[in-house]
């Protein structure tokens, strides 16, 4: 029996520079996991990112491939971004999928596929009024966007602890989502 596919998608918020320990807690629970980062975070792995691509035995995605380029990754069972900026948070929901690490999320939820998110982000960016949309927005279209007490809960500027982000509760969210899924 083959595993599931999760598409954990990292942004460029401080747990990203740990990201192999959200690798490692998916394959834990039984994920065949695929990497995909935006290119910021990308850049944060750019000298180690072989590490990624052999723990995962897959190559990481940071940007769309081209037309003409067979796809690298197989279909996703769901979609776990983590952990989501404020930046990704506020374009995804505002409809704009200019990397990939947006576009894939953005269209999978419409195309059945579950889709968790879990922010990490300060509380003066999580004050300013189009987070409270974006979160809307993205909720609307059925993500679980886990923030508050269930997910993340935004941090004091310049006082987050990015080793402490909640790898295991994103990870579990996804496995609920897809099991929680109706048939």
């Amino acid at each position: 029996m083959t595993k599931p596919v999760l598409y954990l998608i990292a942004c460029a918020a401080g747990p990203a520079q740990y990201v192999d320990e959200g690798v490692r807690a998916a394959q834990a629970a039984g994920w065949d996991v695929c990497l995909i980062l935006t290119p910021s975070a990308a850049r944060w792995w750019e000298s180690r990112i072989g590490e990624l691509e052999e723990l995962t035995g897959r190559p990481v995605r940071s940007q769309y491939k081209l037309p003409w380029e067979s796809d690298a990754l197989p279909k996703a069972t769901a979609m776990l971004v983590a952990p989501m900026s404020c930046t990704t948070l506020n374009k995804w929901g505002a409809g704009i999928s200019d990397t990939l690490a947006i576009g894939l999320p953005s269209e999978a939820v419409h195309m059945g596929v579950p889709v968790v998110a879990m922010p990490y982000f300060n509380q003066a960016q999580g004050a300013q009024p189009a987070v409270a949309r974006s979160v809307a927005t993205l909720r609307e279209q059925g993500v679980v966007v886990l923030d508050g007490p269930q997910g993340y809960e935004s941090h004091p500027p310049k006082q987050g602890d990015p080793r402490s982000f909640p790898w295991r509760r994103a990870v579990d969210a996804a496995g609920h989502a897809v099991s929680s899924r109706p048939v």
